[in-house]
């Protein structure tokens, strides 16, 4: 174990006795792997890499670097440490502060060295993702089944249950296009926007079947909706459709929900790109993930909690920052020009450099975006730029 050095001068311990206060409450089997833990995470934050060799120089002194190395390994490989059991009371706290606000979940998958699926649902979080539960398993691609989602889901409704928090949204790609899943959410009390593949049958309320989702004919930068329809086979539903041909771009966006569907459903299952940009803070853009060369699942998803904790401390931090008027010390865009994360990152080496207090609160508190990202900075259209607003609301059979 770490000796344990509040006393020493430094970024790194000050950064570590910060997030040992948050993670210490968790539920430990031994409190020495929460101080493992909050070294790691404070290690992670310093040197952008989530390489258990690139942590060594934030890391308490006086033992052989191999020692310290090997030991970090041990605590990835410790099978006692339930990555869901010490990030789930990290994030419920946090989600103390969302309010009465809608909360947006985004489900996605991301393979690591072609052989694990990292399975992950987050928080859609001022233009980011917030990771809530993440599992690694070892499969050999990209698309999972609802089969092995069903516990996923059940961990995240139950932190949610405990954080208070009922009003949710959950948005997924077409690759999780699923009846049985939408049944499973459904059952769960959350609305949903799913992408829907073009080949899915299309049915009418009473269950006589019309075509298929991609036969409906569609203008560019035309959006149509159908309401009370039955989707498969199956005549899965009553659901509701949102289908658009952006003025820019080729792909034609479907999307089905168990909620009524106009144009705001589009842009807010645009939201969803979220996740993807949290996938690339991990891996390419911020973290650095497959550069650990780690071959196992259970090491990988315990490396995926130091990363998750992280990001959780991290974007709470950016928000904190945004909210006492304090953007533009870490920022130098007029406006906001890069993420909450690393508005978040940039304060906290700030603020150890400037010998203040970091991690006074970790909260993410739902509503608008205290300072949306400025216009040059924006990734994805607006999709109110992309549509014209021509509307089909039936129940009746699609022209």
């Amino acid at each position: 174990m770490f000796v344990t050095t509040e006393t020493l001068l430094g970024d790194a311990p000050r950064l570590y006795q910060s997030v040992f206060d948050h993670v210490k409450n968790a539920f430990w089997n031994d409190i020495r792997n929460a101080k493992t833990c909050a070294w790691m995470v404070a290690a992670l934050i310093l040197s952008r890499r989530a390489t258990p060799s690139a942590w060594l120089p934030y890391l308490p002194a006086g033992r052989y670097a191999q020692s310290i190395e090997r030991q970090i390994v041990r605590w990835l490989d410790n099978k006692h440490i339930n990555a869901t059991d010490i990030y789930g009371p990290a994030v419920m706290k946090a989600l103390r502060h969302w309010g009465p606000h809608v909360l947006k979940l985004a489900l996605d998958t991301s393979m690591l060295f072609n052989t694990y699926c990292m399975i992950r649902i987050s928080i859609l979080f001022r233009g980011r993702a917030v990771p809530l539960v993440t599992r690694v398993i070892k499969h050999a691609s990209a698309q999972v089944s609802t089969e092995q989602l069903t516990p996923i889901i059940a961990q995240a409704r139950g932190i949610l249950a405990a954080a208070g928090i009922d009003n949710v949204r959950f948005l997924a790609d077409r690759g999780f296009c699923d009846v049985e899943l939408m049944d499973l959410l459904s059952q769960c009390g959350w609305n949903y926007i799913i992408r829907i593949k073009s080949s899915l049958l299309l049915c009418a309320a009473n269950g006589q079947r019309l075509c298929k989702v991609g036969e409906v004919a569609l203008q560019v930068g035309e959006a149509k909706c159908f309401h009370n329809m039955r989707l498969t086979g199956q005549k899965y539903g009553p659901v509701h459709l949102a289908l658009a041909r952006p003025a820019h771009g080729q792909d034609t966006w479907q999307v089905v929900s168990n909620e009524p569907t106009s144009l705001e459903t589009l842009e807010v299952y645009g939201e969803r790109f979220g996740i993807e940009e949290g996938f690339l803070d991990d891996k390419s853009g911020l973290f650095q993930l497959e550069e650990s060369m780690l071959r196992d699942e259970g090491k990988l998803e315990r490396l995926c909690l130091i990363l998750s904790l992280a990001t959780l401390f991290l974007v709470s931090e950016g928000d904190a920052c945004v909210a006492q008027g304090h953007r533009r010390l870490v920022d130098p865009h007029w406006e906001r020009g890069i993420s909450f994360l690393k508005i978040g990152m940039n304060r906290i080496k700030q603020a150890l450099s400037w010998g203040e207090q970091v991690l006074k609160q970790v909260a993410l508190i739902g509503g608008p975006d205290p300072a949306p990202l400025g216009h040059r900075k924006q990734k994805n259209p607006d999709p109110f730029d992309c549509f014209n607003c021509v509307w089909v609301l039936i129940s009746a059979p699609p022209s």
